[in-house]
């Protein structure tokens, strides 16, 4: 089992984002889908690369984006019972926060944005001390 970041902060992205261009955005975005296809391994399902998502969303004017986002929030919250937890925010949620977001200035695509992030470190913290490694010995233990 892998470890996968738990602590990500929407602040840091939004700062770490501007500084470098949007170039930390991708990286982000990248690390993010593959610790979510860590966390929800044995789903059914498996959540594209972000480099694709870039592409097609360049190829589409951006609406591949927003079903990448909406089948982001379903699989989280979906996921979310394997690991005794239950959101209340699902793909829906965080795609009314990114369409109407652009009515509010894009304030709505943080939120959307947070959504996401909160979640994904509520699943990966639980992930996380359910298959805990002993760094000395390389041993898996499983909770």
């Amino acid at each position: 089992m892998n470890y996968v970041k738990h602590d990500r902060s929407l602040l840091m992205f939004i700062l770490l984002s501007f500084v470098t261009c949007g170039i930390y955005s991708i990286y982000f975005w990248y690390q993010y889908v593959n610790d979510l296809n860590t966390v929800c391994d044995g789903d059914g399902k498996e959540t594209h690369n972000y480099i694709i998502v870039l592409l097609l969303s360049i190829v589409t004017c951006g609406i591949y984006h927003y079903i990448w986002e909406y089948g982001v929030g379903n699989r989280l919250q979906e996921n979310a019972r394997r690991y005794d937890l239950e959101f209340s925010e699902n793909g829906t949620t965080v795609l009314m926060w990114g369409i109407f977001g652009m009515l509010l200035c894009g304030v709505g695509f943080f939120i959307a944005y947070h959504i996401m992030i909160k979640n994904m470190n509520a699943l990966a913290a639980v992930y996380n001390s359910r298959n805990i490694v002993d760094t000395q010995d390389n041993t898996q233990y499983q909770n």
